[in-house]
């Protein structure tokens, strides 16, 4: 039934599953990352003799970085998507 309510159901259905999927995704970034941060930057390796950042540390804040600001995108994709602006 193309344009039919029943099409219009099934899409209104599709952009919630989409929604949640989106809304799982921000938090599961949110709420994993930051912890894992914790742990690499008290890693041995995170710093060099005198102190300083090393490699490894700035890879992974770099890597973090990333992580958060995908949630940030797919909360806001997300929201877009139950406000119908997607």
């Amino acid at each position: 039934m193309p344009g039919g309510c029943g099409a219009d159901a099934a899409y209104a259905g599709e952009v919630t599953a989409l929604a949640v999927l989106l809304f799982v995704n921000a938090a599961f970034n949110a709420i994993v990352w930051p912890r894992f941060y914790k742990r690499v930057a008290n890693d041995p390796r995170a710093r060099d003799a005198d102190g300083r950042p090393t490699t490894f540390l700035k890879v992974h804040a770099v890597l973090i970085a990333i992580a958060l600001v995908l949630a940030v995108i797919s909360a806001l994709a997300g929201i877009a998507a139950l406000t119908g602006m997607l």
